[in-house]
């Protein structure tokens, strides 16, 4: 009705543009209190842990029916629904892991680079703010950036081309850059609270020898929430998404050792003799998450250290498997 007054009475250009303000004030201030959320990726792992972290937190969240990089499918859905907010946790990973990226080249464009650029793009055309799930695979040590030394900032640029994912994901993080209305957040090495296939816990507890590095890890219990902080608030660009600090995969198995199952035995190789048995390379880093911590503490939340975190994950693991006091869990076996 506004909007219709507006066009029968026409005011001064001063009014009009006061006008507009207001209407744009308006509607950002209802996406913030009565958000509607569409999400791609509702099949895979991070996709349905948003999604019951959306529908536990009463919000109204769409499940999309569409591709990513099906164009005229995605606008028809995003005009059909009209969304305030769009996660993406979409993309193809590989199964079982990344080295199948290396014979699907052609696939993991289509998803990765032309699906992301596809949403990102019929989005700021809207005027829909859109979060993706991204990566922080995109870099490895050097000699800038040494185990325990200088953190990766959001501001380098990437110096890990050693698998097509990490490549593609590296390419399309710079395009993504120039758009509005884009929140990118750099995950790492996921972690939830159960021994799901997807959680990096249970991935180097079936590996036959794990290579022993700090990396920057992302603790899911712990940051989702605090992804649809940042959507809800319009935050835009990108940022680390870890718990701040690097923890060693010996320090998580040791945990997994001490809280779920005192029989568990683990060996080490080099990086070197692991590149020798896989495909395509893998990233170890550390990411300087001062940019999202400081952003987070504007909005009122505290990020947990990797160190303190990760206990909390191995306590509420105990939780999750069903183990009481003096009752621990056997690991199966490796793969």
């Amino acid at each position: 009705l506004f909007v219709c007054i507006c066009h029968v009475f026409p005011s001064s250009s001063s009014s009009n543009s006061n006008s507009e303000f207001e209407l744009k004030k308006m509607s950002q201030e209802e996406a913030k209190t009565n958000p509607v959320f569409l999400l791609f990726g509702k099949t895979g792992w991070l996709g349905g842990v948003v999604t019951q972290l959306l529908r536990d937190q009463g919000k109204t969240v769409h499940l999309a029916e569409s591709r990513l990089q099906n164009r005229e499918d995605v606008a028809k859905e995003l005009d059909t629904i009209k969304p305030t907010h769009v996660l993406n946790a979409a993309g193809l990973t590989g199964r079982p892991n990344v080295d199948w990226c290396e014979d699907h080249k052609i696939e993991v464009i289509r998803v990765n680079v032309i699906g992301t650029l596809t949403l990102s793009d019929l989005c700021e055309t809207r005027g829909i703010h859109c979060t993706h799930f991204a990566t922080g695979c995109i870099y490895k040590y050097d000699e800038e950036h040494k185990i325990g030394g200088k953190p990766f900032t959001e501001e380098d640029k990437p110096n890990f081309a050693g698998s097509y994912y990490s490549k593609t994901k590296a390419m399309v993080e710079d395009l993504l850059r120039e758009y509005s209305k884009v929140l990118v957040l750099r995950v790492r090495m996921p972690i939830s609270d159960d021994l799901i296939q997807r959680n990096f816990i249970t991935k180097i507890t079936r590996y036959a020898k794990v290579v022993n590095i700090p990396n920057s890890m992302t603790v899911l219990t712990d940051m989702l929430p605090m992804a649809i902080t940042m959507a809800e608030n319009n935050l835009t660009g990108v940022y680390n998404y870890t718990n701040p600090g690097a923890i060693s995969h010996n320090q998580i198995l040791d945990l997994y050792t001490k809280y779920i199952d005192p029989n568990f035995k683990y060996e080490n190789f080099t990086e070197e003799e692991q590149n020798k048995i896989l495909k395509a390379e893998r990233s170890n880093n550390e990411l300087d998450s001062t940019k999202f911590v400081a952003a987070m503490e504007k909005l009122g939340v505290k990020v947990p250290d990797i160190h303190e975190a990760i206990v909390g994950v191995f306590k509420r693991m105990r939780k999750n498997l069903g183990l009481k006091d003096g009752e621990y869990y056997t690991s199966p076996g490796k793969i």
